[in-house]
């Protein structure tokens, strides 16, 4: 797999040569990530703060907001590490600093480090000092301790010259359980499928900047397929991860949806077929991720219109779930409703809808018997969803909420305000 690179100096994207050899500007990191973002996660790294200069925290934790990033660069102690991890990082990239003892006191699956080499040898601040010691010693000293490890080939790195393929092998046997990424020289969507093919992910850069790897190359590099019509199997899902329905994707079907950001697909009848193109129904598309076989895709979608199926329905096997039906109606009625109706009046009241609000939680926290519990849940989640419609709040962004809450690290007391203590 893919994990595109952004790597920021002075407050911009750059990419340099071996480190050192400045090479090109790419402006503000905020566009890239919505680009790259389609792939997965995307490696953020704070060259600044690597090289002790200072640090960019104030502009890469919104980016932590924004997508799924692996963030490193300076994080050289453990409330470094907790801070970013608190911040919604995926993943914290941990260099000269990755011993033991701080490893100990982190989530292994959270952590990666990352050896920097040159012609086998692990070097140190900024690629400047070398340590006499191996990439495969450092392994064997980590890989209990750490989720992965970032190799990077620094004599390779920026030259787009091609990667070390035989020794991605060996270090990804070294590795044991710990998931290797290469990094450094990587330029084709051929040294992709080989890495991933291996057990190893791609952190890729200068090839993505420059265009001499396409990203939808990049992302379709690992496919494959035993089908005579070279189809792969496409699962189309919503923001929530619900089941839209099923379709089909080649090469060229990819490559359009990536550019175009819409759901494209390869209809077996027709061909090429932009989905919503003549009944509205439009889809953004938002992610992609291939399977563990990695013969099918599964495509996240923000849906528009009546619904995925050409029955105007919501998904292929009828209506949407419960909530997602629910907050479906709520909407529609924001603007549909007759001015006597129930939903109408919590819209232009919102007086009303707080008081229902604070008495649907007071009779929550009454509640004693299961279906009690059950029911005004029921009633609390209703009144609680007018509310995010009426500033145009959808479940899936408080289930993104909930997801970087749930990465955080810290534990906090989690008291009673006063006024609310019992």
């Amino acid at each position: 797999m893919i994990i595109p690179s952004i790597d920021l100096q002075g407050r911009q994207v750059v990419q340099l040569v071996g480190g050192r050899d400045h090479a090109l500007d790419a402006g503000a990191p905020g566009p890239w990530l919505e680009r790259f973002g389609i792939a997965g996660e995307v490696a953020v790294v704070d060259l600044d703060a690597a090289l002790g200069r200072g640090s960019q925290r104030d502009l890469i934790a919104p980016l932590c907001e924004a997508g799924r990033c692996r963030v490193g660069g300076g994080i050289r102690d453990y409330d470094t590490a907790r801070w970013w991890l608190d911040a919604g990082a995926e993943r914290i990239v941990i260099g000269t600093a990755a011993q033991p003892d701080l490893l100990r006191r982190l989530p292994r699956e959270r952590v990666i480090a990352a050896l920097d080499a040159r012609d086998g040898e692990v070097v140190v601040e900024g690629w400047q000092t070398g340590t006499g010691r191996g990439i495969l010693e450092r392994m064997a000293e980590l890989r209990e301790l750490v989720g992965g490890f970032l190799v990077t080939f620094v004599e390779r790195e920026g030259r787009l010259g091609g990667t070390d393929l035989e020794m991605s092998r060996t270090l990804v046997e070294a590795a044991g359980e710990a998931r290797v990424t290469i990094a450094g020289g990587v330029t084709t969507a051929a040294e992709i499928a080989e890495l991933d093919r291996l057990g190893a992910d791609a952190q890729v850069g200068m090839a993505l900047y420059t265009g001499r790897l396409a990203l939808a190359d990049a992302i379709a590099a690992p496919l494959v397929t035993d089908r005579e019509d070279g189809l792969f199997a496409t699962v189309v899902v919503d923001e929530r991860g619900t089941a839209l329905g099923l379709a089909w994707s080649n090469h060229q079907s990819l490559t359009r949806a990536i550019e175009t950001r819409q759901g494209v697909y390869h209809s077996r009848t027709r061909g090429l077929w932009v989905k919503g193109e003549t009944s509205g129904a439009t889809q953004e598309l938002l992610r992609i991720d291939l399977d563990c076989d990695r013969d099918a895709l599964r495509f996240t979608v923000r849906q528009a219109g009546a619904g995925f199926c050409h029955r105007d329905t919501a998904t292929c096997w009828g209506d949407a779930p419960p909530l997602a039906a629910l907050e479906a109606i709520i909407a529609e009625r924001r603007t549909t409703a007759p001015a006597d109706s129930y939903t109408r009046r919590l819209f232009d009241d919102p007086t009303l809808l707080a008081a229902k609000l604070r008495e649907e939680a007071a009779e929550l926290s009454e509640a004693t018997t299961a279906e009690h519990v059950a029911h005004e849940a029921a009633d609390l989640i209703y009144f609680a969803m007018v509310q995010l419609a009426r500033h145009d709040v959808r479940l899936a962004d408080v289930e993104r909420i909930l997801h970087r809450r749930a990465l955080g690290v810290t534990r906090r007391p989690g008291n009673a305000k006063p006024e609310h203590d019992a």
